[in-house]
């Protein structure tokens, strides 16, 4: 949960989840479906179903435990290379760092050079035994993420009260290297909704977008459009989904015939997960009754 998520965001969710799975074997008792409605308004639905994929996998494969080396923890779904030292720090209490964009500006800045610029597997392994020498592995690895994320942050980061500026290179440097920026994507899109008198709109898995698939949405076009015939135009609005800054054209007609690939599902009683993005669209239409 907490990956590309922040904390205060996650604790509601994670309280509610480890109420509900109290076990291991309990969460791969579940349905793909019970893990994506309790997921729901966390976004980045594939670590939801990594995470059903991964409890099965461990209770089937590995008797319920998580491995202990790396190698073996790569093998799970959804586990890379900064997830699985992440867990043999934290977990193991093993001697590894968690390379995640916190860590990778703290070293990046105490170098005072690019990100790019840096082989950190290699500057770990040359410096392991000045990283590495502590008893308290795991305090460590999370003490690393903490420090990035509050100390040494990507703006405006406390270098005055940072207890490393007396080696830090950008601290000392009158020439700083600039933290990269996360690239911002602009799309456009327009997003036909077929709705009916029974206060029901018609979604598809169909013709899917790329930062949305597997989800029910309405038909939605990748381009922008000044002119939709049959069409009403029903509302401009923004929305952002990771680094996609969304500018959407919402439209409607009503209609009792629908695209064969689309089923009717109900405005107001509908149960089923629904991610937020299709959510908003859901409030926006149902404002027509």
């Amino acid at each position: 949960m907490l990956q590309q998520t922040q904390v205060k965001t996650v604790i509601p969710y994670f309280n509610k989840f480890t109420k509900k799975y109290k076990t291991l074997r309990a969460l791969s008792k579940t349905n793909e479906e019970e893990i994506l409605k309790m997921w729901e308004g966390l976004g980045y639905y594939r670590r939801a179903r990594n995470l059903l994929k991964c409890s099965k996998k461990l209770v089937k494969d590995y008797n319920s435990k998580l491995p202990n080396t790396l190698e073996e923890i790569k093998k799970l779904p959804g586990i890379g290379e900064y997830t699985g030292n992440a867990l043999l720090g934290l977990v193991y209490n093993k001697p590894t760092i968690a390379l995640d964009g916190n860590v990778k500006r703290v070293f990046s800045r105490n170098l005072n050079k690019e990100e790019k610029k840096i082989d950190f597997e290699k500057l770990i392994y040359k410096n392991k035994n000045k990283l590495l020498n502590t008893n308290r592995n795991a305090d460590f690895v999370e003490a690393l993420m903490e420090f990035g994320a509050l100390i040494c942050k990507p703006k405006n980061p406390n270098c005055l009260i940072c207890c490393l500026n007396r080696t830090c290179k950008y601290f000392k440097s009158s020439n700083k290297i600039r933290t990269k920026k996360k690239m911002i994507k602009n799309k456009n899109f327009d997003i036909f909704c077929y709705i009916n008198k029974n206060k029901q709109i018609a979604l598809t898995k169909k013709k899917q977008v790329s930062f949305l698939k597997n989800f029910n949405l309405p038909f939605i076009k990748e381009f922008h459009s000044s002119k939709n015939k049959n069409w009403k135009f029903l509302k401009n609005y923004k929305n952002s989904v990771s680094n996609l800054k969304l500018n959407i054209n919402l439209y409607y007609k009503f209609s009792n015939k629908i695209p064969p690939s689309f089923s009717w599902y109900s405005l107001e009683n509908n149960r089923e997960f629904i991610p937020s993005f299709t959510k908003r669209i859901l409030r926006q239409v149902s404002t027509l009754f």
